[in-house]
């Protein structure tokens, strides 16, 4: 199993245009061969230290049966789409695509 962590920043004031545009393309994503999850996320204030609270930042936790679902879920296009819609709302983005031990 593939596990995707991207988080992306978002332009001052964006961020529900995002989350919009993201969830409406959720069902698109859960339909693809291969995605167990595919969910937006946001910081929830704890307390914990060493947690860096960041009200601009979506979290998106991906899950995927394999790195060639994955792959192929970067080039579908309903993902062209989006990224077309999104990019001015985002400033910069990460990623970090891990593998169950």
């Amino acid at each position: 199993m593939i596990n995707v962590i991207a988080s992306i920043q978002i332009k001052e004031g964006q961020v529900s245009r995002f989350i919009e545009i993201f969830k409406f393309n959720i069902p698109k994503v859960l339909e693809e061969k291969g995605c167990i999850e595919y969910v937006p996320t946001v910081d929830v204030a704890t307390g914990m230290p060493p947690q860096e609270l960041n009200t601009h930042v979506v979290t998106i936790i991906e899950k995927w049966n394999s790195l060639e679902d994955l792959m192929a879920h970067l080039s579908a296009p309903h993902m062209q789409v989006y990224r077309e819609k999104t990019k001015m709302l985002v400033e910069k983005m990460s990623v970090k695509v891990l593998e169950e031990v």
